[in-house]
């Protein structure tokens, strides 16, 4: 009797054949790279010209020109992954800079220019803010996509890490992009297809920067965005940085991400909110502050473990410093909030906001405590994974 016909083989090839291009499809591999929360599903998928590097550095001073301009320098030699102890202090803020390997655009049929910071000099042409009556109402592309496909279609524009740089002048303003993150995937991948397009047109140097927090604590938003802040001066010193929250998408192309004189609260009007302010003071959502604006407060303060509470103390914190909120038009600075379930709120946000000011100095950038355990570059946005080792506090 024979058990193997030919029928049998030709059944067993056409699954053996569907099987490898399942596997093949879904993209598992194994390149003995750490794994992490962004490497387990393909939307999180590593790709061959991520870099992961060391936090360290090496000696020198700042660039002229932030690593949209730097294609040309290569990073330190690559490791599996990083693992670095933070204790910040506003004194010994790391002027280091690692400088980005170069993207191969062999496979890529659109180029960027290629420029330097020699020849973009000799332009000495500062790039002008975009005209407000060009500019009006937009609509986001909220259709879920892939991180892959987004790439591809952005992946062209942008410098490794989600860098840009206007090529036909000097922006005038540097700005880091700071996301604070954690699970929200299909948030991270509408948000990045459309904040780019957004932000390439309004003539600014930019980088974003998502900063997802280790399972283990409840999520602490405000410290996300403290070591986004820290780490990123370390790549460059940024004129400004805009802290934003993965889920707001802006509605208006006017909503200009430039360096505001005084902070900035952004995301003035929400549609979840009907599109209205819902008290003068908050500060959440989407907020702008410069360099400078951000060490006089100290930055957020690392208590608030859970939802709510951070944008207010932030509030105060900027009150005490006698600076003071400004905001765009309420027809301008509008958003789109994308759905996702209502956290948990924190229970003692209160309690911290009633006892914020009296913490300040010893609250905040100065006091955080952290471990970056990976440092990666994708095409369109520069990630890390921060363990934050501030305990909650107890009033």
């Amino acid at each position: 009797m024979t058990f193997f016909t030919k029928e049998t083989l030709l059944r067993f090839l056409v699954a053996a054949i569907c099987l490898l291009l399942v596997l093949n499809f879904a993209g598992f591999r194994s390149d003995g790279a750490s794994s992490t929360s962004l490497s387990k599903l393909s939307i999180r998928r590593v790709h061959k010209y991520e870099h992961i590097y060391n936090t360290s550095g090496s000696s020198g001073g700042l660039p002229s020109a932030p690593m949209a301009l730097h294609k040309e320098r290569e990073l330190p030699s690559a490791i599996n992954s990083t693992s670095t102890t933070v204790i910040a202090n506003l004194t010994s803020i790391s002027q280091d800079f690692s400088q980005t390997h170069p993207k191969d655009y062999t496979n890529i049929t659109h180029k960027p220019t290629t420029i330097t910071p020699q020849n973009i000099s000799a332009l000495n042409i500062t790039c002008t803010e975009p005209d407000p009556l060009n500019g009006g109402p937009i609509r986001p592309n909220t259709t879920l996509e892939s991180l892959d496909i987004i790439e591809a279609e952005l992946g062209p524009l942008l410098r490794p890490g989600g860098a840009y740089q206007p090529d036909d002048c000097i922006p005038k303003d540097h700005v880091a992009i700071v996301v604070p993150f954690r699970d929200r995937y299909a948030h991270l991948s509408t948000f990045i297809r459309n904040i780019h397009p957004f932000l390439m047109k309004q003539r600014i140097a930019y980088r974003i920067f998502i900063v997802e927090q280790t399972n283990g604590k409840p999520f602490n938003r405000a410290a996300m965005m403290n070591i986004g802040y820290l780490e990123a001066l370390k790549l460059y010193q940024w004129d400004c940085f805009i802290f934003h929250d993965v889920d707001l998408l802006p509605l208006d192309d006017r909503n200009l991400y430039n360096c505001p004189r005084q902070p900035r609260h952004m995301s003035v009007a929400i549609d979840t909110l009907k599109f209205k302010l819902p008290y003068r003071s908050i500060f959440g959502g989407v907020s702008a502050m410069t360099r400078q604006h951000f060490q006089a407060v100290n930055g957020f303060s690392n208590s608030f473990f859970g939802w709510g509470g951070e944008d207010d103390d932030m509030s105060n914190r900027l009150k005490h410093a006698n600076l003071f909120i400004s905001r765009y038009p309420i027809n301008i600075a509008r958003y789109m909030m994308l759905k996702h379930q209502k956290e948990k709120a924190n229970p003692k946000r209160y309690e911290n906001l009633q006892n914020g000011i009296s913490k300040i100095e010893m609250d905040g950038i100065n006091s955080i405590k952290y471990e970056v355990y990976s440092i990666k570059e994708f095409p369109t946005f520069t990630w890390y994974l921060a363990e934050l080792k501030n305990s909650e506090q107890k009033s």
